[in-house]
C-alpha cells in the first residue's frame, strides 16, 4: 500500500489521475498535451512518462499497447484498500 501513497504524494501525478478519469486511453503525447494546455504543467515527455511508471507500479493506471502507440487508463482498485482500512463515516456520525 506504500506504493500508493507515494504514488499519490506528486501533483503530477495526481493531475495525470484526473485527466485519465476525464479521458481514458490516453497516449503519452496526449497526457502531455494536456498538463501544458490545461494545468500548465511543462513537463518533459521523459518526466511523465516516469510518472506514469510509479502510478503503473502502485496499480493506479494501466497501460495496453495498440499498434506503435501506448494507451493508459486510470484503474482504482487498488484505492479501495484505502476506504476498506479507514472507512468515511457518514456526516453527523461521531467517532
Amino acid at each position: 500500500m506504500t506504493d500508493i501513497y507515494r504514488a499519490l504524494a506528486d501533483p503530477t501525478r495526481r493531475t495525470l489521475l484526473d485527466e485519465l478519469t476525464k479521458h481514458e486511453g490516453q497516449t503519452l503525447y496526449e497526457l502531455c498535451s494536456r498538463l501544458a494546455m490545461t494545468h500548465g504543467i511543462d513537463s518533459t515527455r521523459q518526466a511523465v512518462s516516469q510518472h506514469l511508471a510509479v502510478l503503473e507500479d502502485a496499480g493506479l493506471v494501466r497501460a495496453e499497447r495498440q499498434g506503435r502507440s501506448k494507451l493508459h487508463w486510470f484503474d482504482g482498485t487498488p484505492l479501495k484498500a484505502v476506504v476498506t482500512r479507514w472507512p468515511i463515516p457518514p456526516r453527523g456520525t461521531a467517532t
